[in-house]
């Protein structure tokens, strides 16, 4: 049987990823499995936030100089000293967890985060 938690603690806990991102966290952006780092975003300082189970990022922000050529397929929340906070994240145009301005990036163009929500499980 699968676990349930409480409306409140779901905000709860969407409210510690907040806390643990910190003030120089960043949304990296990359291919499937991460496997290479396409884009890199520094997040709002808070990220977000959390409401009734939900984590909503400020946006839109923007890296102006992708780092590499590809198609972004995954991404996660790092802090400022490189540890993951949230990974796995998926990643669109539409219908996923974060969503992009193009998923086809091309080393030097702007990548714009048009929106990004996490919803607790």
């Amino acid at each position: 049987m699968a676990v349930t938690y409480a409306a409140g603690l779901k905000t709860t806990r969407m409210q510690a990823v907040v806390d643990a991102a910190g003030a120089t966290a960043k949304l990296e952006i990359g291919t499937a499995g991460m496997a290479l780092v396409l884009a890199t975003i520094s997040l709002a300082n808070p990220i977000g936030v959390a409401a009734a189970g939900v984590l909503t990022l400020t946006a839109p922000r923007s890296d102006t100089s992708a780092d590499a050529t590809g198609t972004a397929a995954a991404a996660r929340i790092r802090t400022g000293a490189d540890a993951d906070v949230v990974t796995g994240l998926t990643v669109g145009t539409a219908a996923t967890d974060i969503i992009l301005n193009s998923t086809s990036i091309t080393a030097a163009q702007t990548v714009t985060l048009n929106s990004g929500s996490l919803t607790h499980g």
